[in-house]
């Protein structure tokens, strides 16, 4: 399966700023930010390791890019979108049950600053 994903971002600190605000609320940190080559990289995770990564860079069409983040309740995709429309991101679907996908599937999804598709998912029954 996949080990990790990495977008492109414009403008790099604004973009950071927004993952930093909005993956926090799904217990998501920025492990690692650094320089190398002229570009800036920021991976984000958890204990298990740094799956989510952004550079500095040209990035496609709005839209194109999707990235789901798991949560573990509905409260935390509910923090999650509430948190990424403060800091930048533009609402895509607010929090709510997608039953076409699965009946338990309660997600949020919002455009990061540069136009990805974000998506934040818990598909346990009631949020568990």
């Amino acid at each position: 399966m996949i080990d990790h994903v990495g977008l492109k971002a414009r403008d790099y600190q604004r973009s950071r700023d927004f993952y930093v605000a909005a993956l926090g609320a799904l217990g998501i940190e920025l492990l690692a930010d650094f320089e190398a080559g002229g570009e800036h990289y920021g991976g984000f995770g958890t204990a298990e390791g740094t799956r989510f990564w952004l550079s500095s860079g040209k990035q496609m069409r709005e839209g194109d890019t999707h990235v789901c983040f798991t949560a573990r309740s509905r409260a935390e995709v509910e923090a999650f979108h509430m948190i990424a429309l403060a800091t930048g991101g533009r609402d895509n679907g607010g929090p709510g049950l997608r039953p076409h996908y699965h009946p338990n599937y309660y997600a949020a999804f919002v455009f990061d600053p540069d136009g990805n598709n974000i998506e934040a998912v818990c598909m346990g029954e009631e949020g568990r």
